[in-house]
């Protein structure tokens, strides 16, 4: 046991004056989970994947790549999801993160050496891995810390990983323009990055318990429990180290179908699920527009576009954060407004044959979705008990993999449409303007029906939830 890194515990090795170790303090934990966040999406090898699978290195067609590599971890993704989901609370965590380590060192480590378009499909399978345990990583926090710290770690920990995603894409484009790096030397970086991910990710504290399945509760919320049971004569302790699994496992899927039961948390998890879909469908394939508009441009600015993007999205989610606005009332209909901006922003970076364009047009419709999603995520959190945000975190990924499988099966597929890249932009700004029309048509009822309604009703609606009952 040592002490508490955050000096908020006054040198006491626990928190709160709760009994438990040092590594509950929010620096001793937040930092080397940062530094692994960091390093494992610092590749600079990302910007450039398209042209390194395609060029000289590993002599694969834009046709392979399109329909029989990137697809791969679509669907692996779908398949990974949930059974991710369910081990990473009952593994606490730390093991699902040192899984995702190795699964970014074995993609990279395919990528660099790997040939051909099986070892290709087998890197892209192994990141889908990764991709699966990222709720491990964004939820392993609020296990380990005290709840008067999750605003703060949290900011910290997705700050890292955009950070790290960024310096890696500015890297590889002043490496590549000014000092003239191959792209296998970039592969290596990024395989290096990984690598020290990786061996962060031995170094961090084994949460206790988990959130969902062993009763974890804050002090508050236990205090709260507690209150409300004492009236059927429970106790709240007893009832936590009484109860099986099962039950315990039901009360998370009761719980479960009471937040999806509210309406404004129903579209906040649509769009939320909905964005993340069309994100990675447009991010994914984006290297393959760029290349159809400049076919043998290995001086693209891939890379400084995705790095700048990249960090002027992470500073409209800090000045959303800061914004003063009733979002229970305005939240829907500014994401229906933004997302037909971006709709717009697609069908121009699609339809344009000037490449400088199509990076403002990339430029924009990344640095508006991160606010957006930033929006859905704050106010998801604000209607859930924290115990129950990796839960729904985990079940809108499933459900924007699943829409996510579906689009690439249509449009991408070699047995369906075999839509050119220009058409397959043209569905997936179609695909924003059809979000912007649902969200906007409920943005205006939400407006009107609040302005109907007694001021009282503001109050009401930003508790739409119904507490947790006790079993």
């Amino acid at each position: 046991m040592g002490f508490c890194w955050s000096a908020e515990c006054g040198g006491r090795p626990s928190w709160a004056g709760h009994n438990k170790p040092c590594h509950a303090g929010w620096v001793g934990s937040t930092v080397p989970l940062c530094i692994y966040g960091f390093c494992s999406m610092m590749r600079p090898i990302e910007p450039f994947m398209t042209e390194f699978l395609t060029g000289t290195y590993k002599n694969l067609t834009t046709e392979q790549v399109n329909r029989q590599v990137y697809p791969v971890w679509t669907y692996s993704s779908l398949v990974l999801l949930i059974p991710v989901l369910l081990v990473t609370d009952l593994l606490r965590y730390k093991p699902v993160i040192i899984l995702q380590g190795l699964s970014h060192v074995a993609a990279s480590l395919l990528v660099l050496v790997g040939s051909g378009v099986r070892s290709a499909q087998l890197a892209f399978f192994c990141y889908s891995v990764a991709v699966a345990a990222d709720v491990a990583y964004f939820s392993y926090i609020y296990s380990v810390v005290d709840p008067r710290f999750y605003q703060r770690v949290t900011s910290y920990v997705r700050g890292a990983m955009l950070l790290g995603y960024a310096m890696g894409a500015l890297l590889g484009q002043l490496l590549v323009s000014l000092v003239g790096v191959s792209l296998y030397c970039l592969a290596a970086v990024s395989l290096a990055s990984v690598s020290v991910a990786l061996i962060t990710s031995f170094s961090l504290p084994m949460p206790e318990t988990s959130l969902f399945l062993q009763g974890t509760y804050s002090p508050q919320q236990v205090s709260s429990v507690e209150d409300s049971c004492d009236s059927e004569g429970r106790n709240f302790s007893t009832w936590a180290k009484s109860v099986s699994p099962v039950r315990r496992m039901l009360r998370l899927a009761l719980d479960c179908k009471t937040c999806y039961s509210s309406m404004a948390m129903l579209f906040f998890c649509m769009w939320s699920a909905m964005g993340k879909c069309g994100f990675y469908q447009v991010a994914g394939y984006v290297q393959l527009l760029w290349v159809h508009m400049q076919p043998h441009n290995f001086t693209a600015y891939n890379g400084g576009v995705d790095g700048v993007s990249t960090l002027s999205g992470a500073a409209a989610s800090v000045a959303v954060g800061h914004m003063s606005l009733e979002w229970s009332v305005w939240g829907e209909l500014v994401l229906g407004a933004f997302t037909f901006l971006i709709a717009g922003a697609i069908f121009l970076m699609d339809l344009t044959d000037n490449i400088w364009i199509s990076y403002s047009c990339y430029f924009f419709f990344k640095t508006v979705y991160m606010a957006l999603t930033t929006i859905c995520t704050f106010q998801i959190a604000k209607m859930l008990n924290r115990e129950r945000y990796a839960l729904v975190l985990g079940m809108n990924s499933f459900v924007g993999t699943i829409l996510q499988s579906v689009l690439t099966g249509i449009v991408i597929s070699s047995k369906s449409l075999q839509l050119t890249i220009i058409l397959q932009f043209v569905v997936y700004a179609s695909y924003f303007a059809a979000m912007s029309l649902l969200f906007t048509a409920r943005g205006v009822y939400t407006v009107l029906h609040t302005k109907r309604s007694a001021g009282g009703d503001l109050a009401e609606r930003a508790t739409n939830l119904p507490e947790a009952s006790c079993l």
